[in-house]
């Protein structure tokens, strides 16, 4: 006997709707009865009352359900076929494919998007969670895996569209505005070219509600019941892309409204698939119809307080927290270890050649550059003229690069996880978040001030991520996660006060890019000031770096003040996260690899492999400042781009090794 629900059940499961609804009217009526121009008008501004209503007001507000609904069911869809709680346009990657698309579009020709905004949006999309599924296909699409992967293909999509922004001045805050989500509407144009496509979209969803179902059970199961696993997943995967790619057309990116709708629903009552397929779409309307009243309701004048789409944002990284204890890793997280089969037999040596090599580097990259006229070796005179411009630079990306590495090493030996670094764990996005404060608080604050709230930020958004961790023995998954979710909020936080279009926007734009081209004196000597007294305490703190990742239990058997040495290294590490970030951006990776090329070097010891990464993170982040001067000479681009291309790929390579039992 199948059991169905009873009223009881029923009715649990309408009240949480209910008081959805009640909330999006009562937001609704305070935002029409408040309006300044109705409120308070005579009779004779009737007509304007009229427009502003129906053609400002009403239009916004229906976009606001409908792009709700598409993208929680985008999101449900999602979820459903790839068994993840977790899964939406934004963790998927989706979504910053999507504006990396149109951005390219719109810096190409703003005329030229408007004949094909829908397709273009539509192709990004695809080929991000393209990417993204075919990283995560040999591990079974792994939530842990699919989530890693996600950030790995936006990281590299925001460096892009970051870059593209700037070199389009006279487009950049508009495109950007654009892409934070904004809902602002002065016609039905929107309205009418959204609604059919969820019309379409629910009952393309309603006729795969069997499939769906069955690909609850696993793939043996699923097989056995006559499903085409693979043209299954492709044709829902490509209809939740269209939905999502759809609404990030027209109004541009609604943060993680996919993931918490969804959830929402589940947590409500709706459990079988096609209620979940009904009860998603309609809290995703719920949910922006509100989160829009009240931006506007908040807003100094009835401006908004900030794009929609960025106050949604906020929503993803405590919703992924929530979320952890869901989430189970079939896998362990790729290169579990990544200790070096070899050991150097003479380390000190190998650290003497790195050296030198290092220093070849430098020299390299501060004498040869192009010229109008050709490739040029800079000397006698001319270098002397070019030092002022180049060595600054060069500094500034070689100290920031060593500092980076040894955060990461830290903050892989006090968690045990080799692929820890601060970009994975929201450190970088902690210290943009802190200077985004900064900016709020005091307008235009003293780079002392910015780099204090940097650190500030930092070293909160690591704690946080270790008391998270902590609580699951820091277990790689969860941390890498709690990592994702305080780096979602943290880089909300920041799209909120971009998406304002002023000149502290430009300056979180320009910090976001990891530029270096304005490096002077000051940042110079600032850099290589911090590097060395925040990177000399660690080699006395070795004990400490030896035992730590052994665990906590061990550590204290051995008499290791456990709390204690976590605060100390964590507060290093997030001041030269800090530093490093404000000089460089949040972009680089430098912090993951550094360290993995110093165990595949072959040294093994804590101090060894600190000296090394520190030589790695200088060459890596070296190497890049002098590509990002001389690709598309005369013009720059952002060193954070290419280090994240750098990055990037070595973490997506990180990601598709099989764990063996020797590792």
């Amino acid at each position: 006997m199948v059991n169905r629900p009873g009223p009881a059940r029923s009715a649990s499961v309408l009240v949480p709707g209910l008081i959805l609804a009640a909330l999006c009217l009562a937001a609704f009526a305070l935002l029409v009865v408040t309006r300044p121009e109705i409120a308070h008008s005579d009779a004779d501004a009737a007509l304007l009352n009229s427009v502003l209503l129906w053609d400002g007001i009403m239009p916004r507000a229906m976009l606001a359900l409908i792009a709700g609904a598409a993208l929680g069911l985008s999101g449900a869809l999602l979820q459903r076929v790839l068994r993840n709680p977790i899964a939406d346009a934004s963790t998927l990657g989706i979504a910053s494919g999507a504006e990396l698309a149109m951005t390219a579009a719109m810096s190409v020709s703003p005329l030229l998007i408007g004949l094909s905004r829908e397709m273009t949006a539509f192709g990004g999309g695809v080929a991000a969670v393209a990417a993204v599924l075919a990283l995560s296909w040999r591990r079974g699409f792994d939530p842990v895996t699919v989530a890693l992967s996600g950030m790995i293909v936006s990281l590299i999509a925001s460096a892009l569209s970051v870059t593209l922004i700037l070199a389009r001045g006279e487009y950049a805050m508009s495109i950007y505005i654009w892409g934070a989500g904004s809902l602002s509407q002065q016609d039905w144009n929107a309205v009418s070219s959204l609604a059919p496509r969820l019309v379409l979209g629910f009952f393309a969803a309603l006729l795969l509600v069997r499939p769906l179902r069955i690909l609850t059970l696993d793939d043996g199961g699923a097989r056995s019941l006559g499903l085409t696993l693979h043209s299954t997943r492709l044709a829902i995967v490509a209809l939740a892309v269209w939905l999502a790619a759809s609404v990030t057309s027209e109004v541009g990116i609604i943060g993680f409204l996919g993931l918490a709708a969804p959830a929402i629903a589940r947590l409500a009552g709706a459990r079988g698939t096609d209620r979940l397929m009904i009860a998603a779409p309609l809290t995703g309307a719920g949910l922006l119809f509100l989160t829009d009243c009240l931006t506007q309701i908040l807003g100094p004048d009835f401006t908004d307080l900030a794009p929609t789409g960025a106050a949604t944002a906020l929503l993803g990284g405590p919703l992924l927290l929530f979320l952890l204890p869901l989430v189970h890793s079939v896998s362990a997280v790729a290169a579990q270890s990544s200790a070096a089969s070899k050991r150097l037999a003479r380390p000190l040596q190998t650290l003497a050649i790195l050296l030198i090599a290092l220093a070849l580097l430098f020299a390299f990259v501060l004498t040869l550059g192009p010229a109008d006229d050709g490739w040029h070796v800079a000397t006698g005179t001319l270098l002397a003229d070019l030092m002022p411009f180049r060595l600054p630079r060069t500094i500034v990306a070689a100290a920031a690069g060593a500092m980076l590495a040894a955060s990461g090493f830290i903050m892989q030996r006090i968690t045990g996880n080799p692929i820890a670094s601060p970009e994975v764990l929201g450190v970088s996005g902690g210290a943009g978040a802190g200077l985004t404060v900064a900016l709020f608080l005091f307008g235009f604050p003293s780079p002392a001030i910015m780099l204090a709230a940097m650190a500030i930020g930092a070293l909160a958004a690591f704690v946080a991520m270790i008391a998270i961790s902590a609580r699951a023995q820091f277990s790689p998954e969860r941390m890498l996660l709690a990592g994702v979710g305080i780096g979602a909020f943290a880089m909300a936080v920041v799209t909120m006060v971009l998406a304002q279009g002023d000149m502290r926007g430009y300056i979180l734009l320009t910090w976001l890019s990891g530029s270096t081209n304005r490096a002077g004196a000051f940042e110079a000597w600032t850099a290589a000031t911090s590097l060395v007294l925040l990177a000399a305490p660690l080699p006395f703190l070795s004990r400490w770096l030896t035992i730590l990742p052994l665990g906590a239990g061990l550590s204290r058997a051995v008499g290791l003040p456990v709390g204690a040495s976590r605060l100390v290294l964590a507060i290093l590490a997030a001041l030269m996260t800090a530093i490093a970030s404000f000089l460089v951006g949040p972009l680089s990776l430098t912090g993951l690899i550094a360290p993995h090329l110093a165990r595949l070097a072959g040294f093994r010891t804590p101090n060894h492999q600190l000296a090394a990464s520190l030589i790695f993170g200088a060459g890596v982040l070296t190497a890049a400042d002098w590509l990002s001067r001389v690709v598309i000479y005369p013009y720059q681009v952002p060193v954070g781009f290419f280090a994240a291309l750098i990055g990037g790929p070595y973490l997506i390579w990180l990601l598709s090794r099989r764990s063996t039992p020797g590792q």
